[in-house]
């Protein structure tokens, strides 16, 4: 019998720590065969007790290498000559990929064969015998990283007096029964590798910007996170109706809760790409990586159908209460505007997703209203005018309904139309009716 080492076949004269990966290479490959007790040049050398041997590799390959890959191996002990030997039989694993426990799922955890030699895998590599393993779902797939931590999501679960512990992560779907982290332990772990980018923009357009920032960690602490940013930037106008003053913020705090979520449960996290919030005067733009899913349309959409791309990930934030139920989120986004005479928008792609929130304000404060535009609005300057002699850019506002800058405006047209008369200065500032 001679032996030499192949793709398939390895030599090694004694049990040393290097046999978990030529184990592991044959196990993420098409099998093979590893034979103890026989030197690289194909000497046999012999083992004095060859079962000793077998138990240690047993051992090793049971404590050091997951998943488990015991099943996949057979042992048998040779007599060559007079001198007995280990053989080792490899089958390809079914979970594949495998890899060194201590290591993980990175380069240096997982081997393959190349030639006569067992290598580290790539990245690539080792995401590919995932997606064949664990299919294309891509919050059901192992994690490639699995030093994870949880404070942020630990956190959220407490506040709503809801266990986290290893059953409950198995059940969720973010670790396996194996104990091995998914992907979607990944996106609520605090090594999140997904981001949000948010801008704040002056103006309609992206030709300056105000502020930015990225969103990093736990999905929970970037919703959190974001939300503030956008709401500290979210004011709140007044006007009035006869005597009763109305505040009314920028956007719909609903329609802003609903639209973030939406950016987080539904994105693709197939793709590295940030999702992205952009806040302009007259609006607020969540693009989300993904566009709809399969046989969706935007009108399906707007009907409130939903069909979840990350349904793990829908499951648990329904758990947590932050969402009441699938498919109700655009409808409530639609529901916050109604009668504003505004609407939100929808625009998607094939790889992405945008809402687009308008600002309730932007009328009132960018530029006046139709009523106050109109010989309406100055027939009612002019009447009050009369009635008291002169009037004051505070009593247009409470009188039309409208903002600072709105007034200023209609009064300086009304001074180039001819129909008042500026007197005083600053707060001693009136409209006298032209004679």
């Amino acid at each position: 019998m001679t032996f030499q080492e192949s793709e398939t076949v390895e030599l090694k004269a004694i049990v040393v720590e290097d046999i978990k990966k030529e184990i592991i290479a044959f196990a993420n490959g098409k099998g093979g065969k590893l034979y103890i007790g026989v030197r690289n040049d194909g000497t046999v050398s012999g083992l004095d007790d060859p079962d000793r041997a077998s138990l240690q590799v047993s051992n090793m390959v049971r404590d050091a290498i997951k998943p488990d890959l015991t099943m996949f191996l057979h042992y048998e002990t040779l007599t060559v000559g007079e001198k007995k030997i280990v053989a080792i039989d490899v089958q390809q694993g079914t979970e594949r990929p495998y890899y060194i426990a201590k290591k993980g799922l990175r380069p240096e955890g997982v081997y393959v064969r190349q030639g006569y030699s067992s290598v580290p895998a790539t990245n690539a590599m080792i995401r590919h015998m995932i997606k064949e393993t664990d299919g294309d779902h891509f919050e059901e797939m192992r994690s490639m990283e699995q030093d994870l931590t949880f404070e942020s999501a630990g956190k959220e679960f407490a506040d709503r007096n809801i266990q986290f512990g290893q059953a409950q992560m198995k059940t969720l779907g973010i670790m396996t029964q194996d104990g091995v982290y998914t992907n979607l332990g990944l996106l609520l772990s605090d090594q999140c590798v997904h981001t949000i980018k948010a801008a704040v923009f002056e103006g309609t357009n992206q030709n300056q910007f105000k502020d930015r920032k990225e969103f990093t960690g736990s999905l929970f602490r970037q919703m959190d996170d974001v939300y503030d940013f956008i709401d500290f930037r979210n004011q709140i106008h007044s006007s009035f109706e006869k005597l009763r003053r109305i505040d009314r913020r920028d956007y719909p705090e609903a329609a802003i809760r609903e639209s973030l979520l939406n950016l987080l449960i539904h994105r693709e996290y197939a793709f590295r790409a940030s999702s992205f919030i952009s806040i302009y005067t007259d609006r607020i733009e969540f693009t989300s990586i993904g566009g709809l899913v399969s046989g969706v349309t935007v009108k399906d959409v707007t009907m409130g159908i939903s069909v979840c791309r990350n349904v793990k990930l829908a499951n648990i934030f329904y758990r947590l209460e932050l969402i009441e139920a699938y498919g109700t989120g655009i409808l409530k986004i639609m529901d916050a505007y109604e009668g504003s005479g505004l609407m939100p928008k929808i625009e998607t792609s094939d790889h992405a997703f945008k809402i687009i929130l308008p600002n309730l304000n932007t009328k009132t404060e960018g530029s006046y209203s139709e009523d106050s535009r109109s010989s309406t609005g100055e027939e009612k300057v002019v009447a009050l005018a009369k009635e008291q002699g002169s009037v004051t850019r505070k009593e247009v506002e409470t009188l039309l309904g409208i903002g600072q800058t709105t007034s200023g405006r209609l009064l300086k047209q009304m001074v180039e139309n001819g129909l008042v008369v500026r007197k005083g200065k600053g707060k001693n500032t009136h409209y006298c009716l032209s004679k």
